[in-house]
């Protein structure tokens, strides 16, 4: 019976569209049980889809992440060597003016004693190196050369307390000796009289007395100071000109070339220096450092 029943059926939509409102009708109700039969399928397929995605995004989050970690890190070394590059160029800079033979050294570490101020680079004998070679920054003094080994060399710096250089002020050519305070940020120039023609803010170079820094680099600039009449000599403190806390690289000097003086007027020349040249020449063969080298 529902053979000949679906034959009929055949048959009159074959011939006519009697039966299309039915259809439509019959639609209405069956297509929902389509969807619902599809639902599980479609909603696999749409959770594996999410789960890829949610996998594929985080590891494309990760990725990115890491990349950006190491464009951190490679944009500090840019900085770290833009910074090196400009020390670099200044030492450079300096290097001409100084019109001398000079060496850049790189700081390998610190001496952490008290009251010793000394450092040591990575250039020794094997780059001609040898001890009480004057050192450098862009700046001005930062010491000599106190031992030489074959790889490394140790600078004793001038603010160490074994440590005297002969000074002169640039504004008027009086000779002076500047000893180590041990502090970093401080020289003490104890042989100068009260009526010493010194002022706060004088710059002192080197006056070339001694044999071991040639004249007209500067050294350190003259602090504020109070004269004291009850003493036969004044207190005066000076600031380093060189940066002895910061610096990465140095500068290593050789004589033999006349040095460029570093100030506007010529300091005076040696047989026209006051008669107290000769004792502050003694006392600097008294102030030199006395450490051994073992």
């Amino acid at each position: 019976m529902a053979i000949i029943a679906s034959v009929a059926l055949l048959i009159t939509e074959h011939r006519s569209h009697q039966l299309d409102p039915l259809r439509a009708t019959l639609s209405v109700a069956v297509d929902p049980l389509k969807y619902l039969v599809n639902l599980p399928t479609v909603f696999l397929e749409q959770a594996a889809y999410s789960v890829s995605s949610y996998s594929s995004l985080k590891k494309e989050n990760t990725r990115l992440r890491e990349e950006q970690f190491i464009d951190k890190t490679r944009l500090l070394k840019f900085d770290s060597l833009e910074k090196e590059n400009i020390r670099l160029r200044a030492l450079l800079e300096n290097s001409f003016k100084l019109g001398e033979q000079l060496l850049i050294a790189e700081l390998l570490s610190i001496n952490t004693a008290p009251y010793e101020n000394i450092v040591v680079v990575n250039k020794g004998t094997r780059f001609g190196v040898h001890p009480q070679q004057p050192v450098l920054d862009a700046n001005g003094v930062v010491g000599q050369v106190f031992r030489a080994l074959p790889f490394s060399s140790e600078i004793m710096l001038i603010t160490d307390p074994n440590h005297a250089i002969p000074v002169q002020v640039n504004r008027n050519g009086l000779l002076a000796i500047a000893v180590g305070s041990g502090q970093l940020n401080r020289l003490n120039l104890p042989f100068l009289p009260n009526n010493a023609d010194i002022r706060p803010g004088d710059l002192l170079i080197t006056s070339g007395l001694g044999g071991t820094f040639p004249s007209g680099y500067p050294v350190a600039v003259v602090d504020d100071f109070t004269p004291m009449s009850n003493k036969p000599f004044v207190n005066i403190t000076a600031t380093p000109k060189a940066m002895l806390d910061r610096n990465r690289e140095l500068l290593i000097v050789w004589g033999g070339s006349a040095p460029v003086s570093l100030s506007t007027q010529q300091a005076p020349k040696a047989e026209e220096t006051p008669s107290s040249a000769a004792p502050v020449d003694s006392e600097l063969k008294a102030a030199t450092p006395n450490r051994k080298t073992p």
